[in-house]
């Protein structure tokens, strides 16, 4: 399968953006818009640099990756500029993660991140570059549609990253370019080793880029000093159970570490109250909701009425579900909806576009 780059012809009279993070994806990204033609251009966002990240494989935009990408654009021939945005990054992305978690929610800091430095100020560098498209290694589909472009999930669902560009505008939407979303990744590995490119085994990128070693509270808490004040860990029928050390350690659907052990059954976190500094605990049975209430709901194109699946967590499938005045409710109750992820809507494989939750309604009677 040739990927598309979408565009009218000739080619050789286009010029492409590319957004090159360092990766085997965007590498081959590039590589391929190469090949089309077209005037290619690299351009690489210096976004952080933690001292051990620079140098971690599987990070992006920093370090060994920005290396990286100028090396690969060095071996297809094409131009490649790096520009600094650390303080936009910290203040929009890394600020807002510690913020969340001291209000008691789960960010995801990539979504934030498509949504500002990459999805508006890289915008506006490719723009300024005069291209006619920016293409980004992202497992996603781009199809015109009655309507307009369309995004849809990836051909391979287990590479499928649409969950993370919910916010998509559609004016960005007609300007991105998704090649390899309909390639499975092994696919993409094999074009870039018959290219030559030296990132062709490098290891994906793990967890979040800025936090070098997975330790998030140690990021939360550079930035929060108070983020390690403790408080109690209360049982949802009110009972004090023990203490925790600071809420940043727990998240929605959490049961390891919570260090109170001598209870009959297995507990959970089911919720976080951010004024009391409570962490609430209780079985698995009240982990499940009913609803969720969404805010700055992003439709993609146009609103939609019709059924549609929800997908309340990057790694988890769709559900059926319909939204009703901002109100997700599920046809079964679903499990680890936490304030702070993203509700992504589909009809199908389309995206139809999504919102942020802002809190959940049980689906179960608590007592006390």
């Amino acid at each position: 399968m040739q990927p598309e780059f979408q565009l009218a012809q000739p080619l050789d009279a286009r010029r492409i953006v590319v957004a090159m993070s360092g990766g085997v994806d965007s590498s081959v990204v590039a590589a391929l818009a190469a090949k089309t033609g077209a005037e290619v251009i690299g351009v690489t966002l210096q976004l952080y640099d933690h001292g051990a990240a620079v140098g971690r494989t599987g990070s992006c935009c920093a370090g060994q990756d920005i290396r990286d990408a100028r090396a690969v654009a060095d071996r297809i021939g094409i131009a490649h500029y790096v520009f600094d945005y650390e303080s936009r990054f910290r203040d929009s992305v890394i600020a807002d993660f510690a913020d969340e978690y001291m209000a008691g929610r789960t960010p995801i800091p990539c979504v934030k991140c498509n949504m500002g430095v990459k999805f508006t100020d890289l915008f506006q560098i490719a723009r300024d570059l005069g291209a006619d498209c920016l293409a980004t290694g992202h497992y996603v589909r781009r199809m015109e549609g009655p309507q307009g472009a369309e995004l849809h999930r990836a051909a391979d669902p287990a590479r499928d990253q649409s969950y993370f560009l919910f916010a998509t505008t559609q004016a960005q939407l007609d300007y991105l370019r998704f090649p390899l979303g309909g390639l499975p990744k092994p696919m993409v590995r094999e074009i870039a080793a018959e290219l030559g490119l030296a990132v062709a085994l490098k290891p994906d990128s793990q967890d979040i880029c800025f936090v070098p070693d997975g330790d998030y509270a140690k990021i939360v808490r550079k930035l929060r000093p108070d983020a390690d004040e403790g408080g109690d860990i209360v049982h949802i029928d009110g009972r004090v159970l023990g203490r925790h050390k600071g809420m940043i350690h727990f998240t929605v659907g959490q049961r390891k570490g919570l260090e109170i052990g001598g209870q009959p059954d297995p507990l959970y976190v089911i919720r976080l109250d951010a004024p009391a500094k409570r962490v609430i605990v209780g079985p698995k049975a009240a982990l499940a909701v009913s609803g969720a209430t969404l805010t700055d709901i992003n439709w993609l194109g146009r609103d939609f009425a019709g059924p549609l699946t929800a997908k309340v967590r990057s790694m988890a499938k769709p559900v059926p579900a319909r939204l009703v005045d901002g109100q997700l409710l599920f046809d079964a109750p679903e499990y680890g909806v936490a304030p702070g992820q993203a509700a992504v809507l589909y009809d199908g494989d389309h995206v139809l576009g999504g919102g942020w939750i802002k809190s959940t309604q049980s689906a179960m009677v608590e007592v006390g």
